[in-house]
């Protein structure tokens, strides 16, 4: 199918955010790569073209993947514990991390003219039908979805539905103000190194990212942030201080942050992370101030629980995804000394 055909397809629109720069080009504003495209040409995530001086994205309800997941799992510990959210997902990514855990998807082009088109409302109706409290873009980078999103979080917005996305945190400043517009309440970042790391590996810069998290804070957005402590790449003791300071600089001491487990996927083949680093980087975090540090990927630990950082309670035991047991008031404070606890929405049907 040539490109100038393709706009008749469902899952072909018009960029939203876009600047025609005259003589068929035009400069893609989604995501701060901001590329520039000739007529014909692709964006750096494969999922934008320039038809004719035009941006157009060719992912719009063109899904990966429906299902309803668990918040924890993605992980939002401080968010709507006990709580499902319909997830869904593209195609592709803007980012080239070679140990991705979702290759299968994040490293496939889209094709609009083979795929099936999901409505925006049909997303939100199977999230109803299944009794989710909320809705998710995740899997792969969700803002590849950027004018889907919008769409389908108006609309989960009117039913009473809470928003979400898992994403790499690259999206620009209007992007992310048009999230929130339409109804984005948490927003999980995967902090990906230190600066040096972000350079080297997706030729990417690190500020952007902490930028993002600092303004979705100021919009009123929850966030939460994971490190990926991929052994051999982002491990070194060095990065992993870093991003503790910039958590404390940028977003202050209540910030949940989840240090998590790597295991060998794609193209990366190092043997997973040492439970004892991730032990470490948890117990450094909590020594430099960070009240809620987590360990993730390794089920049944300790360090997944979340404890009263004034009087050290258990207050909520998870295992992996599950929340075991939740001991916060109705007010969410700590039963035992009265510590508040900073935990966005209510707890969900699963509690």
């Amino acid at each position: 199918m040539r490109s100038k055909d393709i706009r008749d397809l469902p899952q072909v629109k018009p960029a939203i955010l876009q600047e025609r720069l005259g003589k068929g080009k035009a400069r893609c504003l989604t995501c701060e790569r901001r590329c520039i495209l000739g007529d014909g040409e692709y964006g750096f995530c494969r999922t934008r073209i320039n038809i004719e001086g035009q941006i157009y994205t060719m992912t719009y309800g063109l899904l990966s993947a429906v299902e309803s997941r668990p918040i924890e799992i993605k992980p939002f510990f401080h968010f709507w514990p006990g709580s499902t959210a319909l997830t869904f997902s593209t195609w592709s990514c803007n980012f080239r991390c070679p140990w991705c855990q979702n290759w299968g998807i994040s490293r496939i082009l889209p094709e609009p003219w083979k795929g099936t088109y999901t409505g925006p409302e049909e997303v939100v109706g199977k999230a109803l039908e299944n009794h989710d409290e909320g809705v998710c873009v995740s899997f792969n980078e969700p803002t590849l979805l950027f004018e889907y999103s919008l769409d389908v979080f108006k609309i989960a917005r009117k039913k009473g539905l809470y928003s979400t996305y898992v994403s790499n945190g690259y999206m620009t400043l209007d992007a992310l103000k048009m999230l929130k517009e339409a109804g984005l309440n948490g927003l999980k970042v995967d902090i990906k190194g230190s600066k040096k790391e972000y350079l080297k590996i997706n030729a990417a810069d690190v500020d952007v990212v902490w930028r993002n998290c600092r303004k979705a804070k100021e919009l009123g957005i929850h966030v939460e942030l994971v490190y990926l402590v991929v052994t051999g790449a982002t491990d070194n003791e060095e990065s992993i201080v870093e991003t503790i300071e910039k958590t404390l600089k940028e977003l202050g001491d209540g910030v949940p942050i989840h240090f998590t487990r790597y295991f060998p996927a794609y193209k990366y083949r190092e043997p997973p992370t040492p439970i004892e680093k991730l032990e470490w980087a948890y117990k450094t975090a909590r020594r430099m101030g960070v009240k809620y540090p987590y360990i993730g990927n390794v089920p049944g630990h300790p360090y997944e629980n979340t404890y009263c950082p004034e009087c050290g309670e258990v207050l909520v035991k998870r295992y992996g995804a599950m929340v075991i047991k939740y001991r916060l008031t109705a007010d969410k404070k700590c039963p035992r000394c009265g510590e508040h606890i900073p935990i966005a929405g209510r707890p969900g049907r699963h509690i």
